[in-house]
């Protein structure tokens, strides 16, 4: 639990292995973190909150598996609604029910929020290819100002679960030419074959020349290391937390890369979940996830003002929202 300035807590659970407890925490702390700023800025009435189960290699499938999430399901129903889990890398809509039946409060247990995560993702990433690139007219329904910025640019889009193949699905559509990866060798190249692209090594998939990169996989996997290997001069994709530091950040605006924020770019799966549970009709979800091209564009041209990092913009808007809700509430 990060912050409830807002709300509840609410945020996803994610099931993977980790090198030790210290690091599953300190990634559950910094997602969470994330999350508050997700919130913040996409105007929902919630606070930052993550949790990880930690897959030790003996509960990955059948009752083993399932045993663990009730258990966890049962911890989250002690809370009181303080907590609001939602799926998120490595566990699933089944994950979600068992847990509601313990007495959790869940939110998407019947309506993936993934194609809407992908869909705020590509208007975000329209907005940065934009920002960089320049735009030219088009019919394109899902950009966010009836411009199109990705037809003919080169995206590597870095893990093609149901969030990154649904992605790349729609930059295909807009006319771009696609890169995917995946660990999922088998996955990686039917989506390939799906979109009309090529396979790389997911390890490599930040380095490959392209416009755009798009990382819909693991955190952290922009390095200090690493920045001078980029080709691309847009960073945009779902996942969260894809850089390694702050100084990453800063290291790549000198470098001339831009980088959506991640909790901006990645927010229409949340806002399809408040959208659900708050029953809104389907034109009012679709406005308030094509939002969010706009809301990047205009943090773009600020941090460019600002001679900051996006993220750093971001970040200090989010934090202001929460003062202001915190001193309209004293």
């Amino acid at each position: 639990m990060d912050d409830t300035t807002l709300g509840p807590g609410f945020g996803g659970v994610r099931f993977k292995a980790y090198p030790s407890t210290a690091a599953a925490v300190e990634e559950a702390q910094r997602l969470a973190a994330a999350m508050t700023l997700k919130h913040a800025l996409a105007e929902l009435p919630y606070g930052g909150a993550k949790s990880v189960i930690i897959d030790d290699g003996l509960h990955r499938d059948g009752s083993d598996r399932q045993a663990l999430v009730a258990r966890f399901g049962s911890f989250v129903a002690r809370l009181g609604g303080l907590y609001i889990p939602g799926v998120d890398m490595g566990t699933t809509l089944a994950d979600m029910t068992l847990i509601a039946q313990q007495g959790a409060k869940v939110y998407c247990a019947e309506h993936d929020p993934a194609p809407w995560t992908a869909r705020g993702t590509y208007v975000a990433l329209q907005a940065g290819a934009a920002h960089v690139y320049g735009s030219h007219d088009s019919h394109d329904s899902q950009s966010s100002d009836g411009a199109n910025a990705v037809a003919g640019l080169r995206v590597s889009v870095q893990g093609v679960g149901s969030v990154g193949a649904a992605l790349a699905r729609l930059l295909a559509a807009a006319g771009a030419h696609l890169i995917v990866s995946d660990v999922d060798s088998g996955r990686a190249r039917q989506v390939a074959a799906e979109v009309g692209g090529e396979v790389v090594d997911p390890a490599q998939a930040p380095f490959v020349d392209c416009d755009v990169f798009a990382p819909c996989a693991v955190s952290r996997v922009i390095t200090t290391d690493g920045v001078e290997r980029l080709r691309c001069r847009v960073v945009a994709g779902a996942a969260n937390d894809p850089l390694d530091s702050p100084e990453v950040a800063e290291a790549l605006r000198r470098r001339g890369v831009t980088v959506v924020p991640d909790y901006v770019a990645n927010a229409g799966g949340v806002i399809h979940e408040h959208a659900r549970a708050m029953g809104w009709p389907e034109a009012q979800l679709e406005d308030a996830v094509d939002a969010i091209g706009p809301r990047v564009a205009e943090i773009l041209r600020a941090a460019d003002q600002a001679q900051e990092p996006p993220l750093v913009t971001a970040a200090r808007r989010g934090r202001d929202r929460l003062r202001q809700s915190g001193s309209r509430g004293s």
